[in-house]
Parts: structure tokens; sequence; C-alpha cells
């Protein structure tokens, strides 16, 4: 029987884009069902109804929910491929923990920037900026977070870098300024097709940030 992957997503999500990466590293075949998050589909709420959240990903039937969950599950089922995740213990648990420390701090401070008011977003900036700069520490001159290699803290971090433009634009900084070596991470990354073809068109994101403003009456 024919394996059915269907990955429930939203189009701006960075989270989504983690797992669209990850299964196109993998070479997976899938069904993309784009969500509304304000009139949620049954199949969601059945599939994650802890978190009621996408990303979703369905295999055979059976869910798998939270990007870093469903990206770890995506390098073990499909293993013949290169995997995401180091061999050695020490190396993967390391992975874990910088994917760890970008869900817990990049996402929350990137959204203060843009979601927030003047006094809040200046604090949220120099949250973001302080996370970047420690991430560009970790990366130091290596190719990848892993090495010589893409891998799992990559997948975790490159979707964000679509909403760079968003950043830089609501907050009036420039990220390649104080991170330059992690941007021309980015640009590495960029020459794989498995990120290229995944993320959003950065214009999207922001005009997807636009229409929540304007919904808040922020501005």
């Amino acid at each position: 029987m024919a394996e059915r992957v269907v990955l429930l997503d939203l189009y701006a999500s960075m989270f989504g884009m983690r797992a669209r990466v990850a299964l196109a590293e993998k070479g997976v075949e899938y069904e993309y069902r784009e969500e509304d998050l304000r009139n949620k589909s049954q199949l969601l709420l059945e599939m994650n109804p802890v978190h009621k959240k996408i990303p979703v990903l369905i295999h055979n039937g059976k869910p798998v929910c939270e990007s870093s969950i469903i990206v770890q599950y995506i390098d073990e089922v499909w293993n013949e491929k290169s995997p995401l995740l180091p061999s050695h213990p020490y190396e993967r648990v390391q992975a874990r923990f910088w994917a760890d420390y970008i869900d817990k701090k990049v996402y929350d401070a990137g959204r203060r920037i843009w979601f927030t008011k003047w006094e809040e977003r200046e604090a949220g900036k120099k949250e973001f900026l302080e996370t970047l700069k420690q991430l560009e520490s970790q990366l130091g001159d290596k190719p990848f977070f892993g090495g010589d290699t893409f891998g799992f803290v990559d997948v975790a971090l490159i979707p964000f870098s679509c909403w760079f433009h968003t950043y830089e634009t609501c907050g009036e900084f420039s990220i390649e300024e104080n991170c330059p070596k992690l941007i021309r991470w980015v640009k590495r990354c960029m020459e794989r097709e498995s990120v290229s073809k995944s993320l959003e068109d950065p214009n999207k994101v922001y005009d997807f940030v636009l229409a929540i403003q304007k919904k808040l009456g922020h501005k």
C-alpha cells in the first residue's frame, strides 16, 4: 500500500515551513492543505485536539504534531537520505538544545516587533538581535550549524529568514548590519532547492502581517 502523507499548514507559518523543508530534503511527496486559523477544519481539530494548531503531519492517517517533533519524525521515518540529526548522542542533544532555543527565543522576540506597540516593540527588537547574535556566535565560521552539512538546527531556523523583511520593516533596523555571518548563512541555505522552494515569499509574509495589524489597529 502506498504511503499517504498530508501536511496541514498555513503558508506564512515558519513552523510549517520547517516540515516543508524537511519533507523536501527527504524527497517525500505529500498533499499540502492550507488551513484558515479563524475557521479551523474539522480534520485539524481531530488530528490535533490538544493544541488545535498547525502544522500537523498526517502519515497514513496518524497525526504528528509540533514542528520540531515533526522534523525529527521525518528524519527517522525517511532515513534512506542524509540524516538531519547527527549520529553522535552528544551532538544530537546539542542540536535539539539549539532548536529549542530558537523555539523559545526567536519567535517571541520577533512577534513583539510586529505585533505590539512602540515601547514593547523596541524591547522586542533588542531581544531579537541579542538572540540572533547568540545564534551567529554558535554558527561561527561553519557553513551550517552542524558543520559542513545542512541539518536539524538549520531546518529549525531558516524559515524565520523569510520573516526578516517584516521584522526589519516594522522595527526599522537591518539584520545584516548586526549579523552579517547569519545573512551569509541564509544565502547559503537558499542555494538548496529544498529551502528555496519551501519558504514563502517575504513580501507575502509582510502582507500577511499588515492584514493582521490592520485588524488589530496597530501600526
